[in-house]
């Protein structure tokens, strides 16, 4: 039996601290906060529940995986999980209007057809048909094993971008926007696709075509809700560790990872203790000098990839006076009338004026005091807190009232309804996540010779690995509960481990 310290409890962490302890490891988990659960946060007010962090998940196979593994009870006996239906629905600045079904390939190039024209569904269905062929070429390597030290098998795109003749050349995409421009032909089906990379915090003009795996992997697998918010996961995966015996230290903030003879040898806090164990997972972003000098860290994407800033999440908690509507959308997205402007300001450390508005309607009675009242969540991505002030009260107000103006076009007479708004910034992510100016992490990504990865799950310094959204492979609650896999199979096998077959 080893003694494992793990720190941070976000999901990612916590998952690793799981699966570690079902092996036989005597697993202690040090949190800075005084919860669990990260970015996967909880706001309530007068009745009104509200998810601060994602509030849909997508390949839930990896949590089945996690509640099979660790113990005997399975996952939906400890959460309701429900398939969203229509997956989403999209208002373009033309005026158009799709709602897409959820995991159905023929109902959404019926839907886009009927919406969009002739021929839409069918240029939408080839290219998720495309996106397929990248998925299927880098799932293992990107997904399901830990990262190479060889990286070269990744930093190629897999996407098999359409070659265009044109004179005397020939025309090939590179990166997500150039798909949506060349392949996709048609602004409204660009705007669709560049709106899934804006969500995950990437910039379409940057990102390779290898991002195409995320709408795939949305439109193939689903996107589910879980009921009570996505903070009933996290609380069901803090259980799970309890049951494990997994010990959790609240309001402990490590400082330091102790190196003794050339390994990690455990934590030092704060408040001056210390604590030794024989391995430590790290399941945040290091702040500086947690870590030995030859504990190899990389951020990847926004050094390497010159994309600017890492983005952040702004977002508007409703509490509104009348009750949901029959029919209302789970989630809606309302598009910016001009996608380089928008992604000039997220990626150029400024606020968008116009920017692409995701709105979340949970049909959930625990979202909201009772049948007469509703919940609504307004989400958009941003520039992180230091290049913009988020603590600016003033800036706060005006671009929740931007965000509340540019909902109006997914629920008329949404302003008139308004009972109370919380507003939640990069400022407050930071706060309580400890992510510097409260970014997010991207899911890594294949191609763009490997810039969009993040850093592997091993270190240089034996005994310290790796978890959660910030190392591979990279962001989303997925991903996080990937690499939890990823950690404890390399702690439990030793590097000759190579993944789930």
């Amino acid at each position: 039996m080893a003694r494992i310290a793990v720190i941070g409890a976000g999901t990612g962490a916590m998952a690793a601290a799981a699966r570690l302890a079902v092996a036989g490891h005597r697993v202690t988990v040090y949190e800075r906060s005084r919860t669990y659960g990260g970015s996967v946060g909880r706001y309530a007010h007068e009745g009104f529940v509200f998810d601060t962090g994602p509030s849909l998940l997508h390949l839930p196979a990896v949590y089945r995986d996690l509640f099979v593994k660790t113990g005997k009870e399975p996952l939906e006996q400890r959460v309701t999980l429900t398939q969203v239906d229509p997956a989403s629905r999209h208002h373009f600045a033309d005026g158009t209007a799709v709602s897409l079904p959820n995991a159905s390939r023929a109902g959404t190039v019926g839907a886009l057809d009927g919406a969009l024209g002739k021929g839409a569904g069918a240029r939408w269905g080839e290219f998720l048909d495309r996106a397929g062929t990248a998925w299927d070429r880098s799932r293992r390597p990107l997904l399901e094993e830990p990262l190479r030290e060889d990286r070269q098998v990744l930093g190629r795109d897999p996407y098999p971008a359409l070659r265009r003749r044109r004179l005397l050349t020939v025309r090939e995409a590179g990166t997500l926007a150039e798909v949506g421009a060349w392949e996709l032909a048609d602004p409204r089906l660009a705007a669709l696709l560049d709106g899934y990379a804006l969500s995950y915090g990437l910039d379409p003009r940057r990102a390779p075509a290898a991002a195409a795996l995320l709408p795939y992997m949305e439109e193939t697998f689903g996107s589910w809700y879980v009921a009570g918010g996505m903070r009933a996961l996290a609380e069901a995966v803090y259980e799970r560790c309890l049951a494990r015996r997994v010990t959790f230290v609240f309001g402990a903030e490590v400082v330091r990872v102790a190196e003794k003879d050339g390994r990690a040898a455990g934590v030092e806090l704060a408040d001056g203790e210390s604590a030794g164990a024989d391995h430590v997972v790290l399941g945040a972003q290091p702040s500086p000098g947690l870590l030995p000098g030859q504990a190899r860290w990389s951020g990847g994407q926004d050094a390497e990839a010159g994309q600017g800033p890492v983005p952040g999440r702004f977002l508007v908690l409703l509490s509104l006076r009348g009750a949901r509507e029959a029919g209302a959308v789970h989630r809606s997205v309302v598009h910016g009338e001009d996608g380089a402007a928008e992604q000039d300001a997220v990626f150029g450390g400024r606020t968008a004026e116009r920017p692409t508005v995701t709105v979340l309607r949970p049909d959930d009675p625990a979202t909201r005091p009772d049948e007469a009242h509703e919940a609504v969540t307004l989400m958009a991505t941003v520039a992180p807190h230091g290049p913009v002030d988020w603590t600016d009260a003033a800036l706060r107000e005006r671009y929740a009232d931007v965000l509340i103006d540019r909902a109006c076009k997914a629920v008329p007479g949404l302003r008139e309804r308004i009972l109370h708004a919380e507003v939640r910034t990069p400022a407050e992510t930071a706060a309580d996540t400890g992510a510097e100016g409260g970014s997010v992490p991207a899911p890594a990504l294949a191609g763009a010779r490997g810039a969009y990865l993040h850093s592997g799950n091993r270190t240089g310094l034996p005994g310290l690995y790796l978890a959660g959204g910030w190392s591979h492979p990279g962001g989303g609650l997925a991903h996080a509960g990937m690499s939890g896999a990823l950690v404890a199979g390399l702690v439990v096998e030793g590097d000759g481990f190579r993944g789930s077959q």
